[in-house]
């Protein structure tokens, strides 16, 4: 099926410890009102249950709310793991606390955009639909 015949399937995850999952749960239900396929871990998820879940769900994207100032080890973690699955295709994007300066160091990891506090849910629904129109059609 192409790509653009099938609805984009988001895994929207919540690892470590932090407790705060409103973010989370407001993305995943713009998501959802965009059409997209969500499928949403809950809180205090490791890096291997967050790419077990995405190979499980064979998901297109993997969005991670990060708020507890552990993005520099977690982005890069499921960045790691993904690879090793052989799912590189796959976006890790996402959301928290995050300066400029570290969101660059991701971006440089294989780490899409990532949305900081206050940005408006559409953004991150545009960016998403922008990646999936202009990748490949895998298979």
């Amino acid at each position: 099926m192409p790509v653009s015949d099938r609805r984009i399937r988001v895994l929207v995850a919540k690892p470590g410890l932090d407790g705060h999952d409103r973010g989370a749960k407001v993305i995943a239900a713009a998501f959802r009102d965009a059409g997209f396929e969500v499928i949403y871990t809950g809180l205090h998820q490791t890096p291997e249950m967050v790419v077990a879940a995405a190979v499980q769900e064979d998901v297109d994207v993997v969005a991670m709310s990060v708020l507890s100032g552990a993005h520099m080890t977690l982005f890069p973690r499921v960045r790691e793991l993904l690879d090793a699955e052989g799912l590189e295709h796959v976006l890790l994007t996402g959301g928290g606390i995050i300066s400029d300066q570290d969101a660059a160091a991701l971006g440089r990891l294989g780490v899409g955009r990532v949305f900081g506090p206050g940005t408006a849910t559409g953004d991150a629904v545009a960016y998403i639909r922008a990646w999936f129109a202009e990748r490949e059609d895998p298979y």
